[in-house]
């Protein structure tokens, strides 16, 4: 498990960009944490580090952007979804295919469905209002991922 402490978005950008230096063509990079932990900032890093320069928001209301990018950064937000109904009808699956890089906030309502070798971000709150506790996890990330 990778850990890392941000004391505000501009350093959970940051983090975000780092990671993204490490990503490859089908990665899943699911998003944990409750509303303001910044997931969408983290994510914003991501497409900095792939050299994505739209402007990324939240798809609360479309549920699914496509950043563009090679490769894409495809960003969801399953908040909304509760059934498999519901995760069918965003296109999910037919994105897995596609074999981009899938950003997932609100993973927890999904998780049964998450590919195996996803990467686990979870976001928490830290000591102070704007500190945030940044743990990153996944099949193919050890302590030496970010060296």
């Amino acid at each position: 498990m990778n850990t890392f402490i941000s004391h505000d978005f501009n350093q959970t950008e940051m983090i975000g960009q780092k990671l993204a230096k490490k990503l490859k063509k089908g990665d899943v990079v699911a998003f944990f944490g409750g509303l303001g932990m910044g997931k969408t900032a983290f994510v914003r890093g991501l497409a900095k580090g792939l050299s994505i320069n739209e402007n990324v928001s939240s798809p609360t209301f479309s549920i699914v952007h496509d950043y563009g990018g090679n490769p894409a950064l495809i960003h969801f937000d399953m908040y909304r979804v509760n059934t498999w109904e519901d995760l069918n009808t965003t296109g999910f699956f037919d994105y897995l295919d596609l074999n981009e890089i899938l950003a997932i906030e609100w993973s927890e309502n999904i998780e049964s469905a998450l590919p195996q070798n996803s990467i686990y971000v979870e976001i928490s709150k830290g000591e102070s209002d704007n500190d945030r506790i940044i743990k990153i996890t996944g099949e193919n990330i050890d302590e030496n991922f970010f060296d």
